[in-house]
């Protein structure tokens, strides 16, 4: 039999991702029951409820202030949040996993420079999971890549002594079960049926591709 969540198990959720959004998930952050309740469309006793209940829970430390309190996310809190997050990942990659077919192309191995560079590759690490084999994959699809911001990882752009390095979105995404990443640079010139996919494996070598074959990407 398949457990069903409490009202409180619900609400709780629902408190700490708000609270995550407002960013207690990095930080300690001052916060009153007042805009709390402001925040979650409660009143103010409700909202204080919520807090206390985080609190006895674990998934919350909080310390009173003069002016509120201070509260920040404990690492059992992110996990809770992560089972949440994996759970939708479940929902949606049944319902509505997006692929897309392209043919191996060979690229001007520009790639493998920028995608090396610190200000980058750090960002990578953080925000994807993984530090890139330095070199790109270069499909070239046979539908134009449709680019939003729905499931998209910003990577922003930086400077050096020497130059100013643009910002790309990311799309984490899977080839023959290889974790990867689309990267777009965000200028319009792109061209919109080329593909470049980072990995933290050389996927030419790991898949046995040669220029000319036909792979499917699997956006997650």
């Amino acid at each position: 039999m398949i457990g069903v969540p409490n009202l409180r198990d619900l609400a709780e959720v629902e408190a700490l991702k708000r609270l995550a959004l407002l960013g207690a998930s990095r930080d300690s952050i001052s916060l009153s029951s007042s805009t709390l309740a402001s925040i979650l469309g409660t009143s103010m006793q409700t909202a204080a409820r919520r807090l206390c209940n985080l609190e006895e829970d674990g998934y919350l430390a909080r310390k009173l202030t003069n002016i509120g309190q201070d509260v920040k996310i404990t690492e059992k809190g992110i996990l809770r949040l992560k089972a949440e997050r994996e759970d939708y990942k479940k929902i949606f990659q049944v319902s509505y996993a997006r692929k897309i077919k392209g043919t191996v192309a060979s690229g001007m191995g520009e790639g493998q420079y920028y995608i090396s560079l610190d200000g980058y590759t750090i960002q990578f690490n953080q925000k994807l999971g993984f530090i890139p084999y330095p070199g790109t994959l270069n499909l070239r699809s046979l539908e134009p890549f449709v680019t939003d911001t729905a499931g998209a990882v910003k990577i922003d752009g930086f400077k050096d002594e020497r130059r100013t390095y643009g910002a790309c979105q990311c799309y984490p995404a899977e080839i023959g079960g290889v974790e990867c990443a689309i990267i777009r640079p965000e200028r319009s010139s792109y061209p919109s049926h080329l593909l470049e996919i980072i990995s933290s494996v050389e996927l030419r070598k790991a898949l046995s591709l040669s220029d000319g074959n036909e792979v499917e990407v699997i956006l997650r």
